[in-house]
């Protein structure tokens, strides 16, 4: 897979991986079969997760979690939709841990509405089409879908896909999906489901976003 909005934890030369000074052939060139189980971390079930409601610390949460699986030695591929190219503090944080986590951005700065533009469109659907390839291919120990419900509410992934997506996930990959607005649907199909809740919220007191907290 090819990320083009800013650079990977690892990078890709032609059909090679250079990780660190080991140059290994990708995943996909190789026999897999054991591969899982010759690292110490990874789990024998991957379970699916999902964190919604209209409080802050969905996406959060997520990213705390896949801090934590790195931590273990887990391969970690986080895909943030409808995040633009907004500089995060968790982009910068993935490139120290190394090879081990990815972030991926996907969309365009402009605020996506409810009648979402053909590019939109486009550049969500080709991503989640990869993601459903992340998902699916057990290269993974976790794989974080972040704002995915937010991207079928607003009509930029359809719903029959995401559901296929959760049915053909590897075994052993622990799957989580966070944005506000989840579908029964997909709440049905998890293992989990977490509602973060507005009670208090300094936004309300006009307080701006801060660098490192909200960003």
């Amino acid at each position: 897979m090819f990320l083009d909005s800013w650079e990977p934890a690892f990078y890709i030369f032609d059909r090679w991986w250079l990780v660190g000074e080991k140059i290994c052939r990708p995943c996909f060139e190789k026999d897999v079969t054991n591969m899982h189980d010759e690292r110490v971390g990874g789990l024998k079930k991957g379970l699916v997760q999902v964190y919604t409601g209209n409080g802050k610390g969905k996406t959060t949460a997520s990213l705390g979690l896949a801090f934590r699986a790195a931590g273990h030695d887990f391969r970690v591929y986080v895909m943030q939709f409808m995040k633009g190219q907004t500089v995060y503090g968790e982009l910068e944080a993935a490139r120290r841990l190394g090879p081990n986590i990815v972030i991926e951005q996907v969309g365009r700065k402009a605020f996506v509405t409810r009648e979402p533009e053909p590019q939109d469109l486009e550049m969500a659907r080709e991503a989640f089409q990869r993601a459903r390839v992340l998902v699916a291919s057990g290269d993974y120990d976790l794989v974080v879908l972040d704002e995915l419900n937010c991207a079928v509410d607003y009509g930029l992934i359809p719903l029959e896909e995401v559901k296929a997506m959760i049915r053909d996930k590897a075994y052993h990959t622990e799957l989580v999906m966070t944005g506000r607005g989840a579908h029964p649907d997909i709440i049905e199909l998890a293992d989990l489901v977490t509602e973060m809740r507005e009670i208090k919220h300094y936004y309300n007191e006009g307080q701006p976003a801060r660098k490192g907290i909200e960003s």
